[in-house]
């Protein structure tokens, strides 16, 4: 089966094609950059160009992952809106992929996990996670610095953000520092999902913000 994958959530983002079987697990045929910023024009004319340059159209598309999220609200819109209305035209399966669970995933460490993101603000995405032959969520939140740290103590963290590493290791903590993860990390994680029945309709789909957008801060503020 050939699954797109795509992650919008942050500053820099990618699109990635994989062709995926049940026993082989996913190939990787390319993972295509995209620059923050400009997604809403770069998102479908790069897929189109992914899908042409490999020799296939979009209806050879067997199944979706998309990163849900937490992330830029801007960006994560915009990779959902495209997934969406390209799986309703398909009729094709979407799985959606926490980001802190592909952080978790990345870092290779079994057992109890911390997933961080930076949030911005002197705060931090936080995910607990069991890391086994599967991974298991324990909880996601958004924690103050001063929180995070508290929390994160006996567990490892897991970050590719520079600034919570040195965080956690001025606390004399554990941390594994890796690299952020790109689509095809999403489209692995997603493949799982797809195998295992946990996808979602294109009308079920949302994104993974964990906190408010300002707007919704500031509405509701308003009353």
């Amino acid at each position: 089966m050939l699954l797109l994958a795509a992650d919008t959530s942050g500053k820099y983002g990618s699109i990635a094609l994989a062709r995926c079987g049940e026993d082989a697990g996913c190939e990787v045929l390319e993972v295509v950059p995209l620059i923050g910023g400009t997604f809403s024009a770069q998102l479908v004319p790069q897929i189109a160009a992914l899908l042409a340059k490999l020799g296939f159209s979009k209806q050879d598309i067997g199944a979706f992952a998309v990163a849900s999220g937490p992330g830029s609200f801007t960006g994560l819109r915009v990779g959902l809106a495209a997934i969406k209305a390209l799986a309703e035209v398909l009729g094709k399966p979407i799985a959606a992929v926490s980001l802190l669970e592909a952080v978790a995933i990345a870092g290779r460490v079994r057992g109890r996990v911390v997933a961080a993101l930076d949030a911005g603000r002197e705060e931090i995405y936080a995910g607990e996670y069991e890391i086994g032959n599967v991974s298991t969520l324990l909880r996601e939140r958004l924690l103050t610095r001063e929180e995070f740290l508290a929390a994160a103590d006996r567990h490892t963290v897991v970050t590719p953000d520079n600034n919570v590493a040195d965080a956690v290791r001025g606390k004399g903590l554990q941390v594994e520092e890796i690299e952020r993860p790109r689509s095809d990390v999403i489209a692995r994680l997603g493949w799982k999902k797809v195998s295992a029945g946990e996808t979602v309709s294109p009308e079920a789909l949302e994104a993974n913000y964990i906190r408010r957008s300002d707007a919704e801060i500031f509405s509701r503020s308003s009353f």
